[in-house]
């Protein structure tokens, strides 16, 4: 999957399109999800141009990779879920459910986040 700079995080960043912020830094923006799966669902997004782990990994600077570690932390602390627990997801590629080519992850909290895969 190719980095496609008309996806939503990217028109996100560009403030083409609106959300609701959670917080954000000089690297990192967390947003809540539109499509909440939980009742606390936020989507941790790099500002960079990065489509996902493999990518953030090999090419972002140790500055963003840090600032991105410390985002999802940071969201659990502000949305009061850190202490009950959640859940930090990453749909990487065909397979794994990606479907904006822009790295994000998901961290989902306050209720239980049920099995990790549906079994099936």
């Amino acid at each position: 999957m190719a980095y496609d700079d008309g996806n939503i995080f990217a028109k996100i960043l560009r403030g083409e399109i609106p959300c609701k912020k959670v917080a954000e830094d000089e690297h990192t923006l967390a947003f809540e999800d539109i499509n909440p799966l939980r009742a606390v669902h936020v989507l941790v997004i790099p500002k960079g141009a990065y489509v996902d782990w493999r990518d953030f990994a090999a090419t972002a600077s140790a500055d963003e990779q840090a600032a991105f570690t410390r985002m999802i932390a940071h969201v659990a602390d502000i949305t009061g879920i850190a202490g009950s627990g959640y859940r930090v997801i990453s749909n990487i590629g065909q397979d794994g459910g990606q479907e904006v080519p822009h790295l994000h992850m998901h961290v989902l909290g306050g209720e239980p986040a049920g099995p990790l895969v549906a079994r099936g």
